[in-house]
């Protein structure tokens, strides 16, 4: 079976893009119940400006009253030492998580960040998370290309993870933030990452077509990937990235699939009520439909 695969779940990627206000209370709820539920790694909200992201706004007020037991990982979207600040006086996030890309564009759009400006800002961040004693997870965005025309290779992904280590990350995850990505360019990417960053805690955020995700997941997981970022019902999305959004990978497929393929996986409840919560929340607050998404602020 190999070793625990870890499931990130990812409601703050999932509401980010909706365009009507999620009250603060609805977004506890849903968070509590994943805890219930037997989630450990929730990427749960963003300190971000509000004017960029209103749906993340309220970050503080949805941690205050979140009862989250020890072994529970909550991670905060950050973008600059501002955001970092806020996630640290919350006293209640675990890891900070910072979105890098290899496309300038996404940088500019995304966090209004350079790559250099973005790699300076990650220094200050980490040095933050170090002093606070807590994580860092850096997202590498448009890992697998991008819709821009920014150049994308192999070696301009290896060498942006190598830059990260540098800074003192020691957990990457690689996202598809559009979609773009095929099964045999995934395998190629995340083997050699993993080949060339042993000591490093390699995953990936995936966003893909319903009919596509399975493909995905199995490219990742049989090159050496035991970190999959997901999220219920595969609702997501930046609304930065552009026009037309692909989601995330379900996390209800994503489980069924790592089961499939003989990969060991978290023990948790069972999903229908949360998938059911999850449609809830996008019926009532955005599309009903299931197929948006990206990733601001990752």
């Amino acid at each position: 079976m190999g070793e625990l695969v870890k499931i990130v779940e990812c409601p703050r990627d999932a509401w980010q893009g909706l365009p009507a206000l999620i009250p603060a209370a609805v977004k506890t709820v849903y968070l509590q119940r994943l805890i219930a539920a037997g989630f450990t790694h929730i990427d749960a909200v963003s300190f971000v400006s509000p004017a960029a992201v209103p749906q993340m706004a309220d970050s503080e007020e949805v941690l205050k009253s979140l009862d989250r037991p020890d072994g529970v990982e909550l991670i905060g979207i950050v973008v600059n030492a501002k955001g970092a600040d806020r996630a640290i006086r919350t006293e209640a996030v675990q890891t900070l998580g910072f979105p890098y890309s290899i496309s300038p564009q996404f940088l500019k759009r995304n966090q209004n960040q350079t790559p250099e400006e973005a790699l300076e800002v990650l220094q200050q961040i980490t040095k933050m998370a170090s002093n606070a004693g807590l994580g860092l997870v850096a997202y590498v965005s448009m890992a697998f290309g991008n819709p821009y025309g920014d150049k994308w290779d192999i070696d301009k992904l290896t060498d942006a993870c190598d830059r990260l280590v540098e800074l003192g990350v020691r957990q990457i995850s690689l996202a598809d933030t559009v979609g773009l990505a095929t099964p045999s360019q995934i395998m190629e990417s995340v083997a050699r990452v993993v080949a060339e960053l042993e000591e490093i805690e390699i995953g990936v955020h995936l966003h893909a077509r319903p009919e596509e995700s399975a493909a995905k997941v199995r490219a990742a997981y049989k090159v050496g990937c035991r970190r999959f970022d997901a999220a219920i019902g595969g609702l997501g999305g930046c609304p930065f990235a552009q026009d037309e959004l692909v989601g995330n990978i379900p996390t209800e497929m994503l489980l069924a699939e790592l089961k499939t393929i003989g990969a060991q996986v978290p023990d948790l409840a069972r999903l229908e009520p949360l998938i059911q919560a999850s449609a809830d929340i996008a019926e009532i607050y955005g599309r009903a439909h299931l197929d948006t998404g990206c990733e601001s602020a990752r």
